[in-house]
């Protein structure tokens, strides 16, 4: 859906610095909230929700050593290594989640960077999953130019990779690539024309200024990411962040309203760690101007709430999915979305998810 005229009236800002940035944190919540729902309705159809749905098309093995990661090699967290699924298998999870309500499909894959034969697979799915309707999504660890070319060809509309967390805290949590990195990956899809989808991982031990200064550099890109996932940290015995302290949940909403001010016509995404939250809070979540969540019953090797806790609690709050293209309408429920794929294993969500 287009944002709304009134959206002209909202600064799309990429020059936003630190201490601006940080004194939005400062902000007494129900002043930063406040301004997060103008921005917000500024430019959304407020009450609206994207509905996306994630699969894990190639689970375990991955070579990274992401700390919060249970898909690490690095790592024995008791996950099993499973080859990339056939097409057929992702077809029918695409067409399942098109039956819950989702509009976007998600696939996910634990490469650092994917083989050429590799990427010829996930191209096949892109293909697949588009012809079902759905926008396509994948994140496959590191693109370089011409890889990004051929999923556009294929008909990627998304490309996810996320930052995880700011520069200056980035080496205590990965060593196995650098921040350049991923910022090269994510410029290489941007040339490629595909839409952006960046964020972070919140609870990794970062102070406040980490989450300020990782929520201005994706405010600072060129052009802003289309999504932006704020995952809650899922702590998986066997992985170094395993018995790290928990964020407080309102330095979480003030994250959501944060990236929602900074970045007013992303979609902020409710992403990992949705199965450790009270529907209050993700009720505070949505207040901020988050209106993007992941819906089935897992995210990856991750849990995530049913189905059907979705539903009632949008209903609770008076929310609908949002629809792809004006005067079309939200799909209606054909069946409960079954589990796709490998098992759920209350973990992380790997890869850039």
């Amino acid at each position: 859906m287009n944002p709304p005229a009134a959206s002209r009236s909202v600064a799309i800002r990429h020059d936003w610095t630190l201490a601006e940035v940080e004194a939005l944190y400062a902000l007494p919540l129900s002043d930063l909230i406040l301004e997060a729902q103008r921005v917000h309705r500024a430019c959304h159809e407020p009450n609206t929700v994207q509905l996306s749905t994630l699969l894990s098309v190639k689970t375990g093995a991955c070579p990274e050593d992401c700390a919060y990661c249970p898909q690490s090699a690095h790592y024995d967290t008791g996950l099993e290594r499973e080859s990339l699924l056939e097409l057929e298998e992702v077809r029918e999870c695409a067409r399942r989640a098109r039956g819950a309500g989702a509009t976007r499909f998600c696939m996910g894959a634990a490469y650092r960077s994917p083989r050429p034969k590799q990427l010829d697979a996930i191209c096949a799915m892109v293909r697949e999953v588009s012809a079902l309707g759905l926008e396509t999504c994948a994140t496959l660890g590191m693109l370089t130019p011409a890889q990004a070319l051929e999923l556009k060809s294929a008909g990627l509309d998304y490309y996810n990779h996320n930052l995880d967390t700011s520069e200056a805290f980035y080496g205590a949590i990965i060593t196995t690539r650098t921040y350049r990195d991923r910022l090269d990956t994510l410029a290489a899809v941007r040339a490629a024309g595909l839409k952006v989808c960046c964020g972070g991982i919140l609870g990794m031990g970062e102070s406040r200024r980490d989450r300020a200064q990782l929520l201005a550099t994706l405010a600072n890109l060129p052009e802003h990411p289309e999504s932006v996932p704020i995952n809650e940290l899922v702590q998986v015995p066997g992985t170094p962040l395993y018995g790290a302290e928990r964020i407080d949940p309102f330095e979480f909403v003030r994250t959501v309203a944060v990236a929602r001010v900074l970045m007013p016509r992303a979609h902020v995404r409710l992403s990992a760690g949705r199965t450790q939250m009270s529907d209050e809070l993700q009720a505070l979540c949505f207040l901020a101007g988050a209106n993007s969540i992941f819906h089935g019953e897992k995210l990856l090797t991750t849990g995530n709430p049913d189905v059907d806790h979705d539903r009632r609690l949008l209903e609770r709050l008076g929310l609908r999915p949002e629809v792809v293209a004006p005067g079309s309408a939200a799909p209606e429920p054909e069946e409960p979305l079954a589990l796709c794929g490998s098992p759920s294993h209350d973990a992380q969500p790997a890869v850039d998810a």
